[in-house]
């Protein structure tokens, strides 16, 4: 280890751009890891969000457009689009003790939704990671129509 520590400043002086790089990805990282840790809601697997649903009786938004929500959804999931979804309405303040599960198509939009939440004073918020393109890969039910969620 010694003659490592030794020879690292020899290696940084001939390869400045390989270590500056090997550095800006650690921040990253690290960066990604620290957020990741402080974003105060929690993703799930398919087979985690299942477990919720059925052990604290979650309540499931679907943030995803209209249409993708009647091709396809998570049995029981409400539908709210990102443009109206409001955690201050009175249908979602009623749920802020419930643990809450938002999702999408794929994953990207329910972080957003998640984070609203939890600033709303939402105590547990769930994403599922990967979104209902998880859920269907885990050959998990899906309802369509609107009717049926």
């Amino acid at each position: 280890m010694s003659e490592f520590i030794q020879r690292l400043p020899e290696f940084i002086g001939n390869h400045p751009f390989l270590s500056f790089g090997f550095i800006g990805v650690l921040a990253a990282i690290i960066a990604s890891e620290v957020g990741r840790l402080t974003r105060g809601f929690k993703a799930l697997t398919p087979a985690g969000l299942t477990q919720l649903i059925n052990r604290d009786n979650a309540l499931l938004i679907d943030v995803s457009s209209i249409q993708d929500y009647d091709q396809g959804h998570i049995p029981g999931a409400r539908h709210v689009g990102m443009s109206q979804f409001d955690p201050e309405s009175k249908d979602l303040a009623k749920a802020k003790a419930l643990p809450v599960a938002v999702y999408c198509k794929n994953g990207q939009a329910s972080s957003g939704a998640a984070k609203r939440l939890k600033k709303a004073g939402f105590s547990a918020v769930y994403t599922l990671d990967g979104g209902l393109r998880a859920w269907r890969e885990a050959q998990l039910p899906v309802a369509k129509g609107r009717g049926a969620g």
